[in-house]
């Protein structure tokens, strides 16, 4: 959730091509909202998505990197054979 200091509005400049105009225009008539409105809730779900695709591109490399350290470990330790010896085995090394 924002404060109410985040959720004060700064007007700003923007120049965008004519045909982003005109499908913002279709909107705002279609959907009963103005310009603001429209574009506000298209950078909303633009900083969702990316940040979504950034968590799960990190989630990716994490399930890459466990599993060259699980590969590493069961070719030089086969003593580690459930989770919880390896979460030992991280511990204490």
């Amino acid at each position: 959730m924002h404060n109410l200091k985040e959720l004060q509005k700064q007007q700003v400049g923007l120049r965008l091509p004519r045909y982003l105009i005109d499908d913002i225009d279709e909107f705002t008539q279609h959907f009963s909202l103005n310009r603001s409105e429209v574009i506000i809730e298209a950078i909303k779900s633009y900083i969702k998505e990316q940040k979504l695709n950034n968590f799960y591109e990190q989630f990716d490399d994490s399930c890459k990197q466990l599993t060259s350290y699980l590969s590493d470990a069961q070719q030089t330790d086969s003593r580690l054979q459930t989770l919880d010896e390896l979460i030992n085995e991280l511990e204490h090394n």
